[in-house]
């Protein structure tokens, strides 16, 4: 007999994958017994760090997915960041092969430094291996172990960016990064929850010293610790005790709503920058994009910003509101005014109807 909690994982974990076309492979999986999925079945990989999230992830798949018929494998990835990661992730990875899941893979990498802090790097490099992972398993998709606290203390951060609606929007339940799809079945449960299904699993997870709960989190956290691991510790307690209930609740509650609208301004864009945003030669001899002012002039202003956020990602360059703003402004103030500088020495001129993203200054004076 499942618990309570059990019996939602295990409806969340199923209701995620059939949404995404994951159905029973055959007749026989309704049935009575454990049958062994065929060797063509979707495989499911699940990213697990050994924390508690992601254990009872991998526990929730070890379950569903032989009850559709989907195999069901692992990959951890060892940062070796921290002392003892490597006794971390093979332990992780021993607990997902007595779950039955397979194949499990261990992947060791050197996280690279950026100007982004050692956080973005560590993440931009994990989902770089897993993307790996997954490619070379066959994987067709990967489980990621987010729940509703993380929603919440993602859109705290987004507001703490200015990233507009895109913020409350929070992350998406489905997304493709690297041609390789990411679904997030737990994003209805609490951290709460994942912490009983462990304990009722009997799996032993570890906690990473900056993300962990107990004493070791009874003061304020210094400034050194990650920023989401300080808005987790101090900021949502106390907006908890602010508001006098549950924030995380409060702060998810228009998840639905904002992601979409979110998702319909973000496929208008991509139409209107089709349109209008187009590679181009320059003297530079570097990668030069063109943005075609008439297309975006008469645009709401929601649109033109997204489309010039397309192009500075296009581009690698990092995105600001600030020089959103000030190339928006070339498109919609136009008075002639100069080029718009910006990071990693990129700027953008406008020369009648052309808007020149490039590294060659030398269009501003054509």
């Amino acid at each position: 007999m499942y618990s309570a909690i059990m019996k939602r994982a295990i409806g969340e974990m199923r209701r995620s994958l059939e949404g995404q076309g994951f159905r029973m492979q055959s007749r026989i999986f309704s049935q009575h017994g454990r049958h062994e999925a065929a060797e063509d079945a979707p495989l499911m990989l699940v990213a697990c760090s050994g924390g508690r999230d992601s254990l009872a992830l991998a526990y929730c798949a070890s379950i569903v997915c032989p009850m559709l018929g989907l195999r069901c494998g692992a990959v951890i990835v060892d940062h070796n960041i921290q002392r003892g990661s490597g006794a971390v992730a093979q332990k992780a990875a021993d607990q997902c092969t007595s779950m039955g899941l397979t194949p499990v893979s261990v992947v060791s990498i050197r996280v690279q430094k950026s100007r982004a802090g050692e956080e973005a790097d560590a993440r931009d490099a994990r989902y770089a291996a897993i993307v790996e992972c997954a490619k070379r398993t066959g994987a067709s998709a990967v489980l990621l172990a987010h729940t509703l606290d993380d929603q919440a203390e993602t859109i705290i951060m987004g507001l703490m960016r200015s990233t507009g609606t895109q913020a409350l929007a929070g992350m998406p339940a489905v997304s493709i990064k690297g041609d390789v799809r990411f679904i997030r079945p737990l994003l209805k449960l609490r951290r709460a929850d994942t912490t009983q299904l462990c304990t009722v699993a009997g799996l032993e997870w570890w906690d990473d010293p900056t993300n962990g709960d107990g004493v070791a989190f009874s003061q304020r956290l210094p400034p050194e610790y990650p920023l989401r691991s300080r808005i987790r510790h101090d900021l949502v307690p106390f907006l908890d005790d602010f508001v006098g209930g549950d924030a995380t609740a409060l702060l998810t509650g228009n998840v639905r709503q904002a992601r979409e609208d979110t998702e319909f301004l973000d496929a208008s864009a991509r139409d209107l920058a089709a349109r209008s945003l187009h590679e181009a030669s320059c003297d530079c001899d570097r990668k030069t994009l063109e943005l075609s002012v008439e297309p975006l002039r008469t645009q709401h202003a929601a649109l033109r910003k997204r489309v010039i956020v397309i192009a500075l990602n296009r581009l690698g360059i990092p995105v600001s509101s600030r020089n959103v703003e000030s190339i928006d402004g070339l498109i919609a103030d136009w008075h002639g005014q100069g080029e718009v500088n910006l990071p990693l020495g990129f700027s953008a001129n406008r020369q009648s109807n052309v808007i020149h993203l490039c590294k060659d200054g030398g269009h501003a004076n054509r």
